[in-house]
């Protein structure tokens, strides 16, 4: 905000429908009211409709920008049934030996019966609001990133309804398992240039459900979980989000994808000018079609750079580094990075054999345990990546608070 000072804030009854206020402009400050009252307003809705009794109130805190952010808290959640690298050589050619040597994989965990992308997610939530003793209402934003929604339109607000967000507004973030990594960028921006004060960062997904499971090229890496931080706002000069990096190439796309294929096909409408490719065949989408060998050869490259160019927008080194979090993919692939970096094994936290490649969960999963488990502490200094299809990879430096 040009010319904005600690004093200068921009005040919001957010959702207030238009003509319902008075716009009034005070320098680079905007306020918004009713009848000089922060009275609720109503948004106007049909009866019975689901936004009927959906009323806007005014912000609990003006908003602030140029704040900084700060991770308090996390959560995770993972499914109950469990599948071993011995369960899958009763399925394909393989062995607990062939799987665990090539990616450091033993186990991981899928969905099964009732449980749900959605249920993981609101679990994980649950868990982070309650580490951070911040009630559902404080939230004011939940972003969902996730490639496996439990609907094509996004289940983002389906999981902030369940948590009980009342107060807050979600939507999905779809970028494979960079996603974590891009939410949380994103939830900081919110913070830093939208003056929000709590945002709630989840990353869940199945990837599960679009594996083929007779191809041990494949089958052996996936599973299925989800994990959740709290950012918060802080004073600037407190900020624990210290640098971040984000990039993305679509010509790798060819490398790691799940794209649309020809569903099931439907009887051609006569009257159709000719045309045989109407109506659409039903949409669906092909298994996860990945070749190992150059994104192994694209992350062992692309990873350290992108932690080197965090670094050194935090004005840091690797030697400042207390852990090393990678996207959980391959084994390989994390110590090439901590090679690379020169940051010894005992600084690098992995989960990876007990879970295996969960996608945009893997970072908050990973995190998450580390914290639980006396890992990390208040201070540490974090260097996270996350890096996959799309593609897509970023990096970002952070303090634990």
């Amino acid at each position: 905000m040009a010319n904005a000072t600690a004093g200068v804030v921009s005040l919001h009854g957010t959702g207030m429908c238009a003509g319902a206020r008075d716009m009034v402009r005070l320098g680079t400050v905007r306020c918004c009211y009713r009848a000089r009252r922060w009275d609720p307003v109503t948004c106007a809705a049909p009866s019975g409709s689901v936004t009927e009794d959906v009323v806007s109130k005014p912000r609990r805190l003006p908003r602030v920008v140029g704040m900084g952010s700060k991770l308090i808290a996390c959560g995770s959640a993972v499914p109950k049934f469990e599948i071993s690298n011995d369960d899958l050589a009763k399925i394909v050619e393989t062995s607990d030996e062939w799987i665990s040597v090539r990616t450091g994989i033993r186990k991981r965990r899928v969905l099964t019966g009732e449980e749900s992308l959605k249920g993981l997610a609101v679990a994980a939530g649950k868990k982070a609001l309650a580490m951070a003793q911040v009630e559902p209402d404080e939230i004011d934003l939940v972003i969902l990133c996730t490639s496996t929604p439990n609907d094509l339109f996004g289940t983002g607000a389906q999981v902030h309804t369940a948590l009980g967000c009342k107060n807050a507004w979600a939507f999905d973030a779809t970028a494979a398992c960079s996603g974590f990594l891009v939410g949380l960028v994103t939830a900081t921006r919110f913070i830093k240039g939208g003056g929000y004060q709590n945002v709630l960062v989840i990353g869940a997904d199945c990837l599960s459900r679009h594996v083929d499971w007779t191809d041990r090229g494949t089958c052996i890496l996936f599973g299925d979980g989800a994990g959740a931080v709290l950012v918060q706002a802080t004073a600037a000069e407190d900020d624990g989000f210290l640098g971040f990096d984000i990039h993305s190439d679509g010509q790798g796309y060819r490398h790691l994808n799940a794209k649309t294929s020809e569903g099931g096909t439907e009887e051609v409408i006569s009257n159709t000018n000719g045309s045989t490719n109407f109506p659409p065949k039903k949409p669906a989408f092909s298994f996860i079609q990945m070749n190992g060998k150059e994104v192994f050869r694209f992350a062992v490259r692309c990873v350290p750079q992108s932690i080197e160019a965090s670094l050194e927008e935090a004005a840091l080194t690797s030697s400042n580094i207390d852990w090393l979090l990678l996207h959980q993919a391959n084994r390989r692939i994390i110590d090439a990075v901590a090679t690379r970096l020169q940051i010894p094994a005992e600084k690098v936290i992995s989960n990876l054999a007990n879970y295996g490649n969960t996608s945009a969960a893997s970072i908050p999963l990973a995190l998450d345990e580390a914290v639980r488990g006396g890992k990390v502490k208040g201070g540490d200094i974090i260097a996270a990546s996350g890096f996959g299809a799309g593609l897509t990879w970023g990096s970002a430096i952070m303090r634990w608070q």
